[in-house]
């Protein structure tokens, strides 16, 4: 999906900028990328959990790549929309773009899905394999 030398990158810069251990800062770029190739084609909107944003803004920051993601599953650009002014995440949202990411047939990393250290992803031990509102 998104090529190991992107995802190796991905991971270094959440350790390197994150201060994330390599497997959890792994674990977060495989999310991160999970949710973009959902996002993509998502009938929900697409939150990320805190964590997964460490990875996103990565993606993002990966220009190239990110553009070219985009181009490949969601046919254009999917611009990052920040809330004006900061605020908290909806924990709904949150919950239903976990959902969404578990119903494409990606796993789902529970652990990564929290908001202010709440679990928001509720997913069921059946996970699947191992952003998109215009």
């Amino acid at each position: 999906m998104a090529g190991e030398e992107l995802f190796d990158s991905l991971t270094h810069f959440v350790i390197v900028h994150n201060g994330q251990s390599s497997e959890r800062a792994a674990r977060i770029a495989d999310q991160a990328v999970a949710f973009l190739v959902t996002a993509a084609t998502a009938t929900v909107p697409m939150v990320p959990s805190d964590d997964v944003d460490l990875g996103l803004h990565a993606l993002i920051l990966h220009t190239k790549e990110y553009a070219a993601l985009c181009d490949r599953y969601a046919g254009r650009f999917l611009h990052h929309n920040p809330m004006p002014g900061g605020g908290a995440r909806d924990p709904e949202k949150v919950a239903a773009s976990a959902h969404a990411m578990k119903a494409a047939g990606f796993m789902v990393f529970d652990d990564l899905w929290t908001v202010n250290g709440t679990n928001l992803a509720q997913c069921d031990s059946d996970c699947g394999r191992p952003y998109g509102q215009a």
